[in-house]
This record gives C-alpha cells, structure tokens and sequence, in this order.
C-alpha cells in the first residue's frame, strides 16, 4: 500500500490508468469485439467531449480553482450551431471562431471578476453558468438538428483510416506536451500551489486567472463544437450534463483540487473510465443508477488515495 501511494504522489496519472486497464480487461472478456478498430473510433468518439471540456477544467483545478460555467458555454456553443443554417467555407470559419472566441472571452471574464471583486471561483462561475444557460435558451429555446450538414459530414469523416475524434485527440495530446512546458503552465501551477509565494516571485495573479479561466472557455466551447457536429443538433441545457462529470474526471486522473499540480494524461485516462463504466452496466445487465454508484466508489478511491499521497508528501517535506 505504502509504495503504491508513493508511486501514486510521483506519478499522478498511474491510479486512473491501473483503474482503466482493469475495466478494459472485464469489458473485453465479457464481449472482446468492443476494442476492435473499428469500436475504438466510437469508443474515442463518445469520450472526446468530456475529454475536451475535463481539459480546460484541469488547467483551472491546477490554478487552485474551479470552473462551474464550462456547463453554460457548452450549451451556448451547441445553440449557436443549430442556428446557423448551411454557411459556405468562409462563414463557416467565421462562425466557428466567433463561437471559440466566445468561450475563451467568458473564461477570461471570469477571471478578471474572481480576481479583481476577490471572489469565490464556483460563486462567480454558477452565476455565469446560469446566466449562459438562459442566453442559450433564448438562443435555441429546444433541442434542434439544425447544425451545418457539411461540419456533420467533416465531423464523420475517415482519413487514414482513423476518425476525426482520434485524429482530435492526438493533437490534443501533442498540445498539452508543448503547452506544460511553457512559462504560462509554469505560473499557473506556482499560483496554485502557493499564491503568495508565487506573487512574491513576480508571477501575475490575475494573469494566471486569466489565463486558466481563458483557456478552460475555450475548450469548453470547442467540446460544444464538436458535440454539436457529432449528434448534429444543438442542445441548449446540455452542458448540465456534462459539468460534475467534467470535475470528477480530472479528480480521478489525478489533478489535486488543492491546487498546483495537474495533468492532461490522467484527466485523459478519468474521462475514458466515466465513459466505460456505462458500457460494464449495460454488459453486466444492471440498472443504469449502477453507473453513478461506481462513478463514485472509484471517484471516492482515488480522492482517498490522492489524499494519502499528499499527506506522505507533506510529511516527507516537513523533515
């Protein structure tokens, strides 16, 4: 117990994918045509928006906050694009940088607001939640398949064999392996590991918000963007759906929400062990609330894991 929870504090992403392989070792012997290519493409498929969205969340978590508005800038995202007929190329690009942009300026906001009024994160962003959600409503007042058809068909398409969610997912690995290397990801987990100390050092604050919130916008509407081209409608109370599980996989795949360490890696890993809980229900013929009571047995293991490696951690700090 005592070595892996050391491993557990020297390797955040470790738990989850343990957890992972184990659920992708029942699933494949009680049905082993699940993880052919084939069913991977749609296994990758139905995880990419929680993955998408559970990104920008461990950015924020890592910051030492939290981001309650993702919800409302989904369902916005998936408004929009139900609304927007069948624009050519440039419009379309135009539309889709608009609604990128959107995202990314809410997030910003929210920063600046936490920051600036001194507020408490999941305060300010319920609010902004439920402010986007009402904005969403008005928007698209219910559920509509009016996205473009030529973002549907793009959406589904097959280069190389491998869809676009993997091809999606690749980059964002590729991504995030630049992105924790830079100095901005450098402040972020200062800021949130200690605020003060990373003031003292020159690390901006509001900057660090800022960016955190920004980035968690933007892929918040990205994770829009793409449900909205995969189910081809737009859902304006959607992002409901999809917030605790958001916060709940970068839990599982390591982030602490004490602040100050994160990784796309284990959120990655967390998102992919939501999205395969349904499919053991569904083999092992249970009632569908069975996926929430094992959501939460695996979300409260790896919380009392996380804590344990913490605690150690301190402990071996303090001598």
């Amino acid at each position: 117990m005592t070595g892996l929870v050391e491993l557990s504090r020297r390797h955040l992403w470790l738990p989850p994918l343990l957890v992972l392989v184990l659920l992708a070792l029942a699933i494949g012997i009680m049905r082993p045509t699940t993880f052919a290519p084939d069913q991977l493409n749609i296994k990758v498929a139905a995880a990419m928006t929680l993955i998408l969205i559970a990104a920008g969340e461990t950015i924020v978590v890592t910051r030492g906050g939290i981001d309650l508005s993702i919800g409302g800038i989904l369902s916005l995202t998936t408004a929009i694009c139900a609304t927007r007929g069948d624009p050519g190329l440039g419009e379309s690009l135009v539309w889709i940088g608009f609604v990128l942009a959107l995202g990314a300026g809410v997030g910003v906001l929210n920063g600046i607001i936490i920051t600036l009024g001194r507020l408490q994160p999941f305060v300010v962003t319920l609010a902004t939640w439920s402010i986007l959600e009402g904005c969403a409503l008005t928007v698209l007042p219910a559920e509509s398949s009016g996205v473009p058809k030529d973002w549907v068909a793009f959406a589904h398409a097959m280069p190389l064999g491998l869809g676009i969610p993997a091809l999606l997912l690749a980059g964002l690995i590729v991504l995030w392996a630049w992105f924790s290397r830079t100095r901005t990801f450098g402040a972020i987990r200062a800021a949130g590991s200690n605020e003060r100390s990373a003031y003292l050092n020159r690390v901006s604050v509001l900057g660090t918000n800022a960016w955190a919130y920004g980035l968690s916008g933007l892929f918040a509407a990205a994770a829009g963007l793409y449900f909205s081209t995969q189910t081809g409608a737009g859902h304006p109370t959607v992002g409901t759906q999809y917030v605790l599980p958001a916060i709940a996989a970068v839990v599982i795949g390591g982030t602490s929400l004490m602040g100050g360490r994160g990784t796309l890696a284990g959120t990655i890993f967390g998102a992919f062990i939501l999205t395969l809980i349904g499919d053991v229900v569904f083999l092992l013929k249970l009632q569908s609330y069975w996926q929430w009571v094992m959501s939460g047995a695996i979300l409260m293991g790896v919380v009392v894991l996380t804590g344990l490696a913490e605690a150690r951690g301190a402990k071996g700090g303090g001598h």
